[in-house]
C-alpha cells in the first residue's frame, strides 16, 4: 500500500476516480483530443489472425481476400506497364491495396505452475498451484460508434468456449449519428489454462478490446501476485528479465492460436554475450497448443537473460513464468511479457521504488541482489551502446546515482541499479546511439525472513487513441502515467462491470513528470473493471501498478497498443 509520504499531494476526483498531484482534473470532466495510435507495420498485419464465431483459431477468409486484392492490383499495374509509354513518361509509385480488417485476438497466459523436480529440456512436468491460488481474467470489448457490440468471446486455446461476450451482430446498418459507447465485459472469470479473447471486425474496422490475467497466492512456493495483459500474436518478440541461477525458475511458454503451425527459434543473450544453445532452434508449436521450455535446460546459471523469439509460419505469443525461492522463503512470481522491439529510445512506465535505505540493506544480504529495483538493457547488435537514463517522478526528473550514463556491451545484457532513487513512482526513459531492448524490475518487501515479490515492467509504445486497459477487480490498483518530454493530456474513462462507460476524467501532465491515478473500487455503484485511455499532446506512456493491502505483492501491466484501423500495403512487382 502506498503511504501518504509517497503519494502525498492532494488528489482531485471525478466520479470516484482520483488523480495524484501532477494530474489536473477539470471540473467539466472534458475529454482530451485523441492521438492517432502508432500503427504496427502493415506487413505484419497480413499475418494477423482472422476469424469469427466460437473458434479462437478463426478463418482465413480475411487474409484470402487481402491476397486476392493484392494480386488483382498487381495484375493491373503489370498490364499498365506493358502498354506503350511516351518518351516523357515518368515512373509511378506502386499503388496501395486495402487489407480487410481481421479479428482482435489476445492470448492470456495460463496460471503460474510449480515445476515438479528439476526437469531438463522442453517438456516440463508441473504440479498444481497452491490451495489459495486464484487465476482470473477480466476483459472488455467496446462497441462501434453506431452502438454495435462486435461478436466476441473468451475461450480456451483449443477452442473450448468459456464465455460468450456478444453474438455476431451481422452486417452493420447506417446510423443517424454516433451512439454512446458500450462495453461487453468479462469479470473475474476463473481460468485453469491459456485462454483467448477474440472480437470480430465490424464494418471492416478492427474491434477495440483488452484483457488481463491476474494470479495471486498467499501460500506455497509461488506466493505473490502476477499479472499480464493478453497479447496479440506476433512473429517477432523480445523479452527481458529472465533468470536461471540457483533458486530461480524461468519457463518460457509459447502459444499458437492460429490454424498454422509455428516454428520458433530463440536468440538468447546473457551478461557475457549471445549464447549458442542446442535445442533453441526449430521449436514446433502446433495450432491451438502451448509449448513450454525450461530455460535452465537451455542456458543454466544466467542471472541476466533476454530472449528474442522469432516465429516462422503462425504468429505466437511468448510469456516467461519467472519465480524465486530463497531457501524456504518465497521470493516472488511474475509473468515476463514482450516489450517494444529494439530501438534507440525506450520508455518504461509503472516503476515503483521502495525506501532506498531499506532496499539497499536488503540487497546487500546474500542471495538478495535481485530483490532491488534495476533496469536491464539488452543490446542485440555487435556495437556497444552508450545509454543515457532519466527518471521522471511526480515532481519532475530525479537524478540517478552515478550520473545516469552507462555503456552497455553489444550482444549482451547489462543491469543498471536504481538504488538510491527516492521512493515513489517513475517513468524511465533511456536513449542510446544504437538499438536496444529494456525492462525494469520492481520489487516489494524489505525483510529477508519474510516473503518478497517482484515484477518486470517492459518498455512500451506511446499512448494513442482508445486503449482498453483492463484491471483486476481485487487489490490496490493504480494507473501510472508519464510524459517524459513535453506536456500531454490523458483522458481515462472508467468501464464498470455492468458494461457502462462512466464520466471521463483528464490528467494534464507537465513535461518530465509522472502521475499516479488510484483506481476506485466502484463508480456509480458498479465495480470498476478497466478504462478507455486516450492521449493527446506530446508522447505519453502508461502502465497499471497492482499491489495487495498488508502484503509484499506487486505486479505491473503495460498499456497495450490500441486497435488499428483499416490498413493498406504497397503492391510491389518483381521476382
Amino acid at each position: 500500500m502506498h503511504k501518504d509520504e509517497n503519494d502525498g499531494v492532494p488528489e482531485a476526483s471525478r466520479d470516484g476516480v482520483t488523480a495524484a498531484a501532477g494530474a489536473d482534473v477539470p471540473a467539466d470532466g472534458s475529454h482530451a483530443a485523441d492521438n492517432e495510435a502508432v500503427p504496427a507495420p502493415a506487413a505484419a498485419r497480413l499475418k494477423r489472425l482472422t476469424g469469427r464465431g466460437n473458434s479462437v483459431r478463426g478463418t482465413v477468409a480475411g487474409l484470402a481476400s487481402a491476397v486476392v486484392i493484392v494480386a488483382a492490383a498487381g495484375s493491373l499495374v503489370a498490364a499498365a506497364s506493358m502498354a506503350p509509354q511516351s518518351a516523357g513518361s515518368r515512373k509511378l509509385e506502386a499503388p496501395l491495396a486495402a487489407v480487410p480488417a481481421g479479428s482482435n485476438v489476445g492470448i492470456c497466459p495460463g496460471p503460474a505452475r510449480l515445476l515438479e523436480g528439476t526437469p531438463v529440456g522442453t517438456d516440463p512436468q508441473f504440479s498444481p498451484e497452491s490451495a489459495t491460488a486464484r487465476s482470473l481474467v477480466d476483459a472488455a470489448v467496446l462497441s462501434t460508434n453506431t452502438g454495435v457490440l462486435p461478436g466476441s468471446r473468451l475461450a480456451e486455446l483449443n477452442g473450448t468456449a468459456l464465455t460468450e461476450i456478444a453474438k455476431d451482430p451481422g452486417t452493420p446498418t447506417a446510423a443517424a449519428g454516433p451512439a454512446p459507447l458500450l462495453a461487453g465485459v468479462v469479470s473475474q472469470r476463473a481460468v485453469d489454462s491459456v485462454s483467448v479473447l477474440s472480437a470480430d471486425a465490424v464494418g471492416n474496422q478492427q474491434a477495440t478490446a483488452g484483457a488481463v490475467m491476474s494470479y495471486t497466492a498467499t501460500d506455497g512456493d509461488l506466493q505473490g501476485s502476477a499479472a499480464a495483459g493478453c497479447q496479440q500474436p506476433a512473429n517477432d518478440l523480445w523479452l527481458v528479465g529472465a533468470n536461471t541461477v540457483l533458486g530461480r525458475t524461468a519457463v518460457l511458454n509459447l502459444s499458437n492460436a492460429s490454424s498454422t503451425p509455428a516454428t520458433v527459434s530463440l536468440d538468447l543473450y546473457g551478461a557475457q554475450g549471445q549464447i549458442q544453445a542446442p535445442g533453441s532452434r526449430g521449436l514446433l508449436v502446433a495450432p491451438g497448443t502451448t509449448r513450454s521450455i525450461v530455460l535452465a535446460g537451455l542456458v543454466p546459471d544466467q542471472e541476466k537473460l533476454s530472449i528474442h523469439a522469432r516465429s516462422a509460419g503462425g504468429p505466437v505469443t511468448a510469456v516467461v513464468q519467472q519465480s524465486t525461492l530463497r531457501g524456504l522463503t518465497p521470493g516472488g512470481v511474475d509473468f515476463i511479457v514482450p516489450g517494444a522491439a529494439p530501438a534507440s529510445r525506450q520508455v518504461i512506465s509503472g516503476v515503483d521504488i521502495q525506501d532506498p535505505a531499506s532496499a539497499r540493506a536488503l540487497a546487500a544480504k546474500q542471495g538478495f541482489a535481485d530483490a532491488a529495483a534495476a533496469l536491464q538493457i539488452a543490446v542485440p547488435g555487435p556495437a556497444d551502446a552508450v545509454v543515457e537514463i532519466k527518471l521522471y517522478g511526480r515532481d519532475g526528473q530525479k537524478a540517478l546515482p552515478g550520473g545516469g550514463v552507462v555503456t552497455a556491451k553489444g550482444g549482451s545484457v547489462t543491469e543498471v541499479s536504481l538504488a538510491g532513487v527516492p521512493a515513489g513512482q517513475y517513468t524511465v526513459a533511456a536513449s542510446a546511439d544504437v538499438s536496444f531492448a529494456a525492462a525494469a524490475r520492481v520489487t516489494r518487501g524489505l525483510k529477508s525472513d519474510s516473503a518478497t515479490d517482484f515484477a518486470w515492467s517492459p518498455s512500451s509504445a506511446r499512448l494513442g487513441s482508445q486503449h482498453v486497459v483492463a484491471v483486476p477487480r481485487s487489490g490496490e490498483r493504480y494507473l501510472v502515467l508519464g510524459a517524459p518530454d513535453d506536456r500531454a493530456k490523458i483522458t481515462y474513462t472508467p468501464i464498470t462491470a455492468d458494461g457502462k462507460l462512466r464520466t471521463a476524467a483528464t490528467a494534464d501532465l507537465a513535461g518530465g513528470t509522472t502521475a499516479l491515478v488510484k483506481v476506485p473500487d466502484e463508480v456509480g455503484g458498479a465495480p470498476v473493471l478497466g478504462y478507455v485511455v486516450s492521449a493527446s499532446g506530446d508522447a505519453a506512456y502508461g502502465a497499471v501498478l497492482l499491489e495487495q493491502e498488508g502484503r509484499a505483492d506487486v505486479a505491473t501491466v503495460a498499456v497495450a497498443p490500441g486497435a488499428a484501423g483499416q490498413e493498406q500495403v504497397a503492391v510491389k512487382l518483381g521476382y
